[in-house]
């Protein structure tokens, strides 16, 4: 068989296969099921393969190249424009075979199993904290019910859960205080896991280089920095650091025609989690930089005199994005403006 490009629809157990020659002829078009999708690979003369970066794709990337082939995940909404009619399986597999030709296509670097386990710390620590802010605010609306309430703040967890236990004068019914501790035994425990995985985390990031360079922009921790080293296995794929911004979402939604430049909010396109981390990092940012005012904070200090706080959180986030890209390109630890004049 004279197949020089494959496109590869995953699935949990079926997948679809589509092959063409170099003359666009479809040579083979069929389902495979799992366990004989790498014989069927293995016995293929070294091809073009490409697939969508989704759930297991890294996995079957890494398999796949193995045999020899030339494997290239793409982004599934850049996929989506080359589905001719309908929505089935054979339609995907034939939208990929036409897309991974395409020479404008952006692909998707292909992760080790490294970096997928340190990113399997992170969602995993992010559906814990998720799990206990719900907790917190399903205790919240309990004790208000009684007329218990304190200020917003995970610090303040503590004050509610005094209250509980001591419950003078028994201002909460039995029934409740037992449906109470519970919840309050639910959150000891998922602080415990969180706290946990944050330490795996930080053993991760001071093993890295990268994250530990990472690690040195302002506004940066551990975890960020972790999380970048770990997501964006090659930083030299973006021609600059604005098109890693934008890749995170954190630059205007343009609606722009006959010549008008009509900018809106953030487009917040890309990795939801990168983002989040990269905002509140700038969040904090905005508590000190009018107690330090070093070189640097000009820029947010001035900007805060014209613009919302909120605005210029996203502003120096997407300016931390660039200086990140700026570090993982030349390799080079963050200095001070101050120290480079």
């Amino acid at each position: 068989m004279n197949i020089t490009t494959i496109g590869l629809d995953l699935a949990k157990n079926v997948f679809q296969v589509h092959a063409v020659d170099q003359e666009g002829r479809v040579i083979v078009r069929k389902q495979l099921r799992r366990p004989i999708v790498k014989a069927f690979f293995a016995k293929l003369a070294p091809c073009l393969v490409g697939m969508e970066a989704c759930g297991s794709a890294h996995h079957w990337a890494r398999e796949l190249k193995r045999l020899g082939h030339d494997v290239r995940l793409m982004p599934p909404q850049y996929v989506k424009p080359y589905v001719k009619r309908g929505k089935n399986d054979a339609t995907d597999a034939e939208a990929i075979c036409e897309a991974v030709t395409r020479p404008s296509m952006r692909f998707v670097p292909i992760k080790a199993t490294e970096q997928q386990a340190v990113l399997m710390l992170h969602r995993t620590r992010d559906l814990l904290v998720r799990q206990r802010t719900m907790l917190t605010n399903a205790f919240r609306g309990h004790l208000s019910e009684f007329g218990i309430i304190t200020a917003t703040g995970m610090e303040n967890i503590s004050k509610l859960i005094t209250i509980v236990k001591e419950n003078k004068n028994q201002q909460i019914p039995k029934a409740a205080h037992t449906a109470l501790r519970m919840i309050i035994g639910q959150l000891r425990d998922l602080k415990t896991r969180i706290d946990r995985l944050e330490k795996e985390i930080i053993t991760c990031h001071r093993k890295n280089p990268e994250s530990k360079r990472l690690a040195t922009i302002p506004g940066i921790g551990p975890i960020t920095a972790s999380a970048l080293s770990a997501t964006i296995t090659d930083a030299s794929q973006f021609g600059s650091g604005r098109q890693l911004a934008a890749w995170l979402g954190l630059v205007p939604r343009q609606n722009s025609s006959g010549g008008k430049d009509r900018l809106g909010r953030i487009t917040k396109q890309g990795d939801r989690y990168l983002r989040q981390l990269l905002v509140i990092g700038a969040t904090s940012m905005l508590g000190v930089v009018n107690k330090r005012k070093t070189p640097d904070d000009d820029w947010v200090i001035t900007l805060l005199q014209k613009k919302p706080p909120r605005l210029v959180t996203v502003a120096l986030a997407n300016k931390m994005a660039r200086i990140a890209w700026a570090i993982m390109t030349r390799k080079e630890t963050y200095t001070p403006r101050e120290i480079r004049a």
